[in-house]
């Protein structure tokens, strides 16, 4: 058995993600936003990775340098992309 296979037989798990309502999957259990961003082809530079919220939590941005965790308990993660708000 290698060092990716799991003692329950060697099945690595899935994880997966929707950005833009496109799904996306990965082996690893939690992604940086950056990590996000970069496997979405056609990613606009200048919007944010906002993650929607779950039942009444509201809509957040992810940082580019924040770990999301992937896993499966509340359902898969659904992301959208927005223009960066501008204050100035």
């Amino acid at each position: 058995m290698n060092e990716k296979q799991g003692a329950a037989g060697g099945h690595q798990e899935t994880y997966f993600f929707f950005v833009g309502g496109k799904k996306y999957e990965t082996d690893q259990p939690a992604l940086t936003g950056l990590q996000i961003k970069a496997r979405v082809t056609d990613w606009d530079p200048s919007h944010d990775l906002v993650l929607e919220g779950h039942g009444n939590d509201p809509d957040r941005i992810i940082a580019d340098d924040e770990l999301v965790s992937l896993d499966k308990d509340k359902g898969p993660l659904r992301f959208s992309s927005a223009p960066k708000a501008n204050f100035g």
